[in-house]
């Protein structure tokens, strides 16, 4: 299969300045990869690279992705999924994770005879609802309690909140207040930390969260922190669950060297940050044979990027809720068949999609 492609890059407009501990977003690079066959065939797949966080992002990135596209321009692809993912595992650089996933994602919906479906399933065909968690992003106390009354209002049985960048007494009072009106067996609260946390502080916070009954946090250390943290994850003083710790982790004996050092008791799934769908499918494999959980989010992707992952993760049936949560953050979004019902992701199939021509 010869294939051509074309980009569109669009930047994505926050409703709401997004905070977490690294700092606050307004706005968001993205890439729209559309790729094209002989016969009039096309897919479209998101390169949505986070400035900050992402190995791959920096002001050489259209540069690159263009690049990886014109080399593959050049090449017979094959035209089934499986070889598909794995000729694009050999041939598209694994330094750029954010690019992989996207290209494989346009790929795969070029592939298939049917619109954005890129892993098939009840899910694309609106028969499997997937729970998810309500989101909190930082702010001041009222924006976080506003978003707050929001979520439980809107039937989300799972909430997670971003802690570390206002007082920490504030962020604790706020999942208290959640704890005097809901129990855990109502309400599971998570927490995200994004690193903010050192060995001076982490274990107090991990205590009052504790008492708190707060599910688990993610990355409560900042990324690199080997020893605390797998020190931290057998104390067990509340589970933890590794997510920036993932980034630029490549190998299969690499991957599996880690889960086995630290033994978390979680880890987090962003396939545009740690490089796409058989990377993420290898992480699963490991984590489950070492009975390590998991769940996978976004990494802010519009509709197009969410839409693949929601439906590679609902491919495994899910019982965790997972981070999928973020397709009502752009004023610029792509509309899609994608909806939130009662704390759960769905895909309402006789929805049609938005045009990329659409986009302002």
């Amino acid at each position: 299969m010869k294939v051509t492609f074309k980009l569109i890059h669009h930047v994505l407009k926050f409703r709401f300045k997004a905070g977490t501990s690294r700092g606050s977003f307004t706005e968001k690079p993205t890439w729209y990869i559309i790729a094209s066959d002989d016969e009039g065939g096309e897919g479209i797949g998101e390169a949505s690279p986070l400035p900050g966080l992402s190995i791959d992002f920096d002001e050489q990135y259209e540069i690159r992705l263009t690049n990886e596209l014109q080399n593959l321009e050049k090449i017979d692809l094959p035209e089934t999924s499986d070889e598909l993912l794995n000729t694009l595992k050999k041939t598209v650089s694994q330094e750029l994770p954010s690019v992989h996933f996207g290209i494989e994602t346009a790929l795969l919906d070029l592939l298939s005879p049917e619109e954005r479906c890129i892993v098939p399933g009840d899910f694309y065909q609106g028969s499997y609802r997937m729970p998810i968690n309500g989101l909190i992003w930082m702010g001041d106390e009222g924006f976080m309690q506003e978003q707050i009354d929001e979520k439980l209002e809107a039937g989300f049985d799972t909430i997670k909140m971003k802690i570390g960048a206002i007082e920490i007494n504030k962020e604790l009072a706020l999942l208290e207040k959640i704890r005097t009106m809901y129990s855990s067996n109502d309400i599971t609260l998570r927490v995200d930390a994004n690193g903010a946390f050192d060995e001076s502080n982490v274990r107090e916070v991990l205590t009052e969260l504790a008492a708190l009954q707060v599910h688990s946090i993610e990355q409560p250390v900042k990324k690199g922190s080997i020893e605390l943290m797998r020190t931290l994850c057998e104390e067990e003083i509340l589970p933890i669950a590794l997510d920036e710790e993932l980034i630029g982790v490549i190998g299969t004996d690499e991957k599996r060297a880690l889960l086995s050092s630290i033994q978390p008791q979680y880890i987090i799934l962003k396939p545009s940050l740690i490089g796409g769908i058989l990377h993420t499918k290898e992480w699963i494999e490991i984590a489950e044979s070492l009975q390590i959980g998991w769940w996978m989010t976004s990494m802010l992707e519009s509709n197009v990027g969410l839409n693949a992952i929601a439906q590679l993760t609902a491919s495994y049936k899910p019982k965790l809720p997972q981070g999928l949560g973020t397709g009502q953050l752009y004023h610029n979004n792509i509309d899609s068949p994608l909806e939130i019902r009662k704390g759960h992701l769905l895909y309402n199939k006789p929805k049609v999609w938005d045009q990329l021509s659409d986009l302002s």
